[in-house]
């Protein structure tokens, strides 16, 4: 029996970037490996994490994120063992995070074995990009427990975590979740049992758009990707898309949108009801005090300050600030 309060049930990519996620913060983190191995396959197994993860560290170290002697102390608190056999119940695990690949069926068998050796106090929370968190929530003892914390790829580097919270699971499930997350320097953010969640949506539409720019000949993969470093994703790292729709105005979306609606695709930029509404209230964004976020009450000069620091401050770090700016103090 064990007494740790993290458990990742899969011992992949995903459950392993967890895991080091927590160990990092000095956290101890069981992994279960649910495939029916020989003992020297599962050594096999063992010694692969331990050396993928150590690899990992390693790099923060010659980076000078992390100094060498705290290497084996986060290998040391992540401990890997199989699912089968006696002795594998953990009654006090707080989380239990499934990472397994999406399959119905194996995550269908994950839940079985988590029904089985954890304790009904313990939150659930898969990791799936794809399938349903309702549907998924079915497949547990106490549905009121389940959610979704969908981690980005490498989980131990990407701050960001999607919290998907489905129409059984309860606020005190979530709030476990959160906290937990928070305690170990991730960002989390909720969003309801929708396909794509947040990121995987924008991103997609993004993704999809710069192949397009490409196959119809407008630039090359290497323009595309350059515009994206220096411009779209750089802005993006400071202001979000709905705050950068206010900073433009919500009326200038508007119009862009409807002029690519015409030119490039009517389908693809097609104007949401949102930025409609918006247009129609007058919530055009800063110079209007409204838009998305609310700015009647806002030092907003302060605001703006804030946010144009840290963009400068980013490109600066990119070294792609403009001929003529420099530190000068």
């Amino acid at each position: 029996m064990t007494s740790n309060g993290i458990v990742i049930v899969g011992a992949g990519r995903m459950g392993r970037g967890i895991a080091q996620s927590y160990a990092l913060a000095g956290v101890d983190v069981v992994m279960v490996d649910l495939k029916q191995r020989p003992k020297k396959e599962f050594e096999a197994l063992v010694a692969a994490i331990h050396n993928e993860i150590r690899r990992d560290l390693e790099f923060t170290v010659d980076l000078g994120f992390l100094q060498q002697n705290e290497v084996k102390s986060v290998l040391d608190r992540i401990k890997s063992v199989p699912g089968s056999g006696e002795g594998s119940r953990f009654d006090a695990a707080e989380i239990v995070y499934e990472a397994l690949p999406e399959i119905l069926e194996v995550k269908r068998k994950a839940f079985d074995w988590i029904n089985r050796f954890i304790n009904d106090d313990a939150v659930v929370a898969s990791t799936t990009s794809t399938l349903n968190v309702d549907e998924l929530a079915k497949l547990v003892n106490l549905p009121g427990r389940f959610l979704n914390a969908h981690w980005l790829n490498p989980a131990h580097l990407m701050p960001l975590v999607e919290v998907a919270v489905g129409s059984l699971s309860e606020e005190s499930a979530y709030k476990t979740i959160h906290d937990s997350l928070t305690q170990v320097g991730k960002v989390p953010v909720r969003c309801t049992a929708s396909a794509g969640y947040i990121v995987p949506r924008i991103q997609a539409l993004a993704m999809n758009e710069a192949a397009r720019l490409v196959e119809e000949g407008v630039a090359s993969a290497e323009d595309v990707d350059t515009a994206v470093r220096a411009g779209f994703g750089i802005r993006f790292a400071v202001l979000g898309l709905l705050e950068f729709i206010d900073w433009g105005g919500n009326d200038i979306l508007y119009h862009a949108t409807k002029h690519m609606s015409r030119m490039v695709d009517k389908n693809r930029y097609c104007v949401p009801e949102i930025i409609e509404k918006n247009m129609q209230a007058g919530r055009n964004g800063i110079r209007e005090g409204i838009g998305f976020y609310n700015y009647q009450d806002m030092d907003v000069d302060a605001y703006r300050r804030d946010r144009l620091t840290r963009f400068l401050e980013l490109v600066e770090h990119m070294n792609l600030l403009p001929t003529g700016l420099r530190r000068r103090h």
